[in-house]
């Protein structure tokens, strides 16, 4: 469980592949040492400020670096930054960039590099937004100081700075930072982190390619612990090989051609469990947690009574049947707007998924809603085989509803792109789609992206719910956690009237990997400290 801070709240204190490849110890382009991943999918965007999408996230960790990572607590701790001192009541936070750090132009990282960096990553964030909205001041004293002068403390401010929910605080130069925080980022992808992006090895739907950035200086002291700790790099080259067919996946790393699947699909688990080579875990208990959004903007789901009419047709156990199988250890249902068994969740509301389904009632609802049969444009990742089935489940949902869809198969990279489209759907844009979130992303107002309502600066389906808002600035306020848990249970009844997504379940993914692999952190699929025995 997350503890302390985030799992707290605000009130706590600081604490297609290339398959064809040598095998492994071959090496690739003159690289001895080199880790070939299956990743979840495509990297389509590279601004990982832009996206929520956690292939770009996975991909922001690889190139750059943060200035707090949370540790195996969940805890924020210095990364990039020596330390920090609070004065002045709180309202006066002095961070200290350690020495020596420098970026893949071998530029030194500055202080007006951060500060640009963490004004664009607080334009797209949640968190973020609130953080900005509570400084009076954010400025660079000299190239290594970083000064918030805040209206009034803001405990949560390091967490903000550190979390790994998306979009993550990434530190860029200022000239990539300094760019529209609408727009994905132009130039070259120069990184703070561990890893160089190497762009012209990039092959769109097949390889991505990192080279380990011989320039980085990791933290002296602490122990890796998910984003926290000393990031040492083992491996001179890692590569991504996309491989939409699990088959595919599953005999590459039986045999050897791969080390690492992010995702190994249920059906071949137990075949993986089989092999003496191969290492299953799950690495995060958060788990993950499905959701159909909705397009707030366009017909049909900018009625609130038809997608409040929809949680009486979501059957919480097909959708996770569909992605993980029968046994049940490894899916909740009863799953309403936070995870369950954080302090936010509730029984609240919790009617609408957990009544007796009766189809024919939804018809009904919906036809008088004012549903006339206006088409529906689902989206689906048919590449992304979790994402898939979802949104095979909610196809069918759909259809038996009475509702008249449209099926559009595409692969994850269009979902992400086209998903950010504000036209009609009639015009290239879209209605709905399937997605999953960490239940890390998910546990409290303050990180939860998808129960924003604030219009045009909210996630993807962009709703604009005043009440939501109203009570998410009254949590932070919260004086503690039992009133935190109040106004929790406030959002979530108006998050079950108003429905901005239908809350689908929770499922625990397993990771796969070579068993002469070592160092393979807890949480994210992260690349330092693994190494091949």
């Amino acid at each position: 469980m997350l503890r302390r801070h985030l799992l707290a709240g605000a009130g706590a204190a600081l604490g297609a592949s290339a398959l064809g490849a040598p095998a492994l110890g071959q090496g690739t382009a003159g690289t001895a040492r080199v880790l070939k991943f299956i990743p979840q999918a495509d990297l389509a965007v590279l601004d990982p400020v832009i996206t929520t999408a956690y292939v770009t996230r996975h991909h922001g960790y690889m190139v750059w670096d943060t200035l707090y990572g949370f540790d195996g607590d969940y805890v924020p701790q210095p990364q990039m930054v020596e330390g920090h001192t609070v004065e002045d009541g709180g309202r006066r936070v002095t961070m200290r960039l350690r020495e020596g750090l420098r970026f893949h132009d071998n530029e030194p990282v500055r202080a007006r590099d951060a500060v640009a960096s963490i004004r664009r990553w607080a334009a797209r964030d949640a968190l973020g937004q609130v953080l900005m909205s509570v400084t009076d001041e954010l400025v660079a004293a000299d190239d290594r100081t970083i000064v918030f002068r805040l209206k009034r403390p803001f405990p949560m401010l390091f967490e903000a700075l550190g979390k790994p929910s998306t979009p993550v605080c990434f530190i860029m130069p200022e000239r990539l930072a300094s760019q529209d925080p609408n727009t994905p980022f132009r130039g070259d992808v120069i990184g703070s982190g561990p890893f160089r992006f190497a762009a012209n090895e990039r092959v769109p739907g097949a390889r991505l390619v990192y080279t380990r950035f011989e320039g980085y200086t990791p933290r002296p002291d602490g122990t890796p612990t998910w984003t926290a700790g000393p990031k040492h790099v083992h491996f001179d080259r890692v590569e991504w090989h996309v491989t939409p067919d699990p088959s595919t996946a599953s005999a590459a790393l039986q045999n050897g051609e791969m080390d690492w699947w992010e995702q190994p699909t249920a059906d071949l688990q137990n075949v993986l469990r089989r092999n003496r080579n191969v290492v299953l875990e799950i690495p995060d208990p958060t788990g993950l947690v499905g959701m159909a959004r909705f397009n707030h903007l366009h017909p049909p789901f900018n009625s609130a009574a038809i997608r409040r009419a929809l949680l009486g047709a979501v059957n919480q156990a097909d959708y996770m049947t569909g992605v993980i199988g029968t046994d049940q250890s490894l899916w909740r249902e009863e799953v309403g707007f936070f995870p369950p068994g954080t302090p936010m969740a509730s029984d609240v509301g919790m009617e609408a998924l957990t009544s007796p389904r009766d189809m024919e009632k939804v018809k009904r609802d919906l036809a008088a809603a004012g549903y006339n049969g206006e088409k529906v444009v689902l989206i689906a990742a048919a590449d992304f085989p979790s994402l898939n089935a979802l949104a095979q489940v909610g196809n069918d949902m759909l259809r038996r509803a009475g509702m008249n869809v449209e099926f559009v198969a595409t692969d994850w990279g269009t979902v992400v792109q086209r998903r950010a489209s504000r036209e009609a759907p009639e015009r290239g844009g879209w209605s709905i789609f399937f997605t999953f979130w960490a239940g890390v992303d998910l546990f409290n107002p303050g990180v939860h992206q998808s129960l924003r309502g604030n219009g045009d600066a909210a996630w993807f389906g962009w709703p604009t719910i005043p009440k939501l808002e109203e009570l998410r600035s009254a949590w932070f306020e919260a004086p503690d956690l039992d009133a935190q848990k109040a106004i929790a249970r406030q959002i979530q009844e108006v998050a079950f009237q108003e429905a901005p997504y239908l809350p689908l379940g929770q499922y625990f993914q397993a990771t796969a990997y070579r068993r002469g692999l070592t160092g393979v952190l807890k949480g994210l699929p992260l690349f330092w400290n693994v190494q091949r025995t």
